[in-house]
């Protein structure tokens, strides 16, 4: 796994030796890459946003947004493993002035109480595919209001998972590759 466009062109993510951890393919990456950049829809901009990747894993994709020119990426992981080579992957990049790391369960109670208001532009949420709970998340973010307006929430799912949205949640483009579907939504 590399990083894909940026400044850390080229560099390599180091991976988990086991299969607890599910990291973007390079292919469905730059899928999502280039809806960011060049759909009217989505209509986001890297350059000085700051990101919440949610379920981070090694951190491919909130590193990618680094490499693009975001200005801040918060990490949050409860894995240690994932933790730990997430690390290191932060380190090789050299880049820990730009990032926070948060090493919790985002579906506790106090998940959300770590965030403040209308910090975020984009925020990333690649759980386990057999987790149901993506509507508790989405009404915690709207909840805590954590993300900036006109910002945008990144769902990234199995294709064929069946997922309840709460009313404030609108869909923006929804694709399907090959066993992933990718959503972008906003909060009404």
């Amino acid at each position: 796994m590399r990083i894909i466009s940026g400044n850390f062109r080229g560099k390599k993510i180091l991976l988990p030796k086991d299969k607890k951890t599910r990291p973007l393919r390079d292919s469905l990456k730059e899928s999502i890459f280039n809806i960011i950049e060049h759909s009217p829809l989505v209509n986001f901009k890297f350059e000085n946003s700051k990101v919440l990747d949610l379920f981070s894993g090694v951190g491919s994709f909130g590193l990618e947004c680094i490499s693009r020119g975001t200005e801040h990426v918060t990490f949050v992981e409860k894995y240690s493993e994932a933790m730990t080579i997430l690390k290191k992957n932060i380190n090789s990049l050299n880049c820990s002035n730009k990032i926070s790391i948060f090493e919790t369960d985002i579906l506790q109670p106090n998940g959300f109480n770590k965030f403040k208001v209308k910090e975020f532009d984009l925020i990333f949420l690649d759980p386990p595919f057999k987790e149901t709970n993506i509507d508790y998340i989405i009404k915690n973010i709207y909840k805590f209001e954590i993300l900036k307006k006109n910002g945008v929430i990144l769902i990234h799912r199995n294709k064929i998972s069946k997922d309840k949205f709460p009313e404030k949640f609108k869909i923006l483009i929804e694709k399907k590759y090959g066993i992933s579907k990718i959503i972008f939504g906003r909060l009404n």
